[in-house]
């Protein structure tokens, strides 16, 4: 009875991209855009242990930009995926 829901649920879900370098490119440029981003919306950048190197972000908030660079970056792709572009 399990497998039968578990059919009945494969039908339902959309085609979605494999991987591709196309992909990888839209999700690495929506990354350094959300980590060059960050220290301008993010409140306080620099608390917590400090990011070695010239950025002026704490490692915390370097985690929580890349973070938010794959969400968008899977977003966007889903959406040209969706509209047939990828």
């Amino acid at each position: 009875m399990i497998s039968s829901i578990l059919f009945a649920a494969q039908a339902t879900v959309p085609a979605t991209s494999s991987w591709s370098p196309t992909v990888g490119i839209i999700i690495s440029i929506c990354c350094v855009i959300s980590v060059l981003i960050a220290p301008r919306v993010i409140e306080y950048p620099q608390v917590g242990p400090s990011f070695p190197g010239p950025l002026p972000l704490s490692i915390p908030a370097f985690v929580g930009a890349m973070c938010f660079g794959h969400l968008l970056g899977v977003a966007i792709v889903l959406g040209l995926t969706n509209i047939g572009t990828i």
